[in-house]
């Protein structure tokens, strides 16, 4: 008989937990907070990292294409179209994926 005390105190528990709040403005808020904390406060971290990403990205450029024929400004716009069309969708992913995971797993 505690058996199944203990299973049916269990379903009231899980029945609790996934029920709705009583007020929808409780899912509005925790919404816009989690937006906040995942998202804007991230911008900053992917901003560094691309700042970095387009330096070297450059850097390398320069040391690959060391010929006469070639005008400096081609550098540049290598390393533009090359972090706005290849890298800047693949690492901004894969930075946010990063943040994103470890502020989730820290809460």
């Amino acid at each position: 008989m505690k058996f199944l005390n203990e299973i049916g105190r269990y379903f009231i528990f899980m029945g609790k937990v996934i029920s709705r709040p009583e007020k929808n403005i409780v899912y509005y808020r925790q919404v816009f907070r989690e937006i906040e904390s995942l998202g804007i406060n991230s911008i900053g971290i992917v901003i560094i990292i691309s700042i970095f990403m387009g330096a070297v990205i450059t850097l390398q450029t320069r040391y690959n294409t060391e010929s006469p024929f070639i005008p400096m400004y081609i550098i540049g716009l290598t390393a533009r179209d090359s972090m706005l069309l290849e890298f800047s969708s693949t690492i901004v992913g894969l930075i946010l994926a990063g943040k994103v995971g470890s502020n989730i797993a820290s809460e």
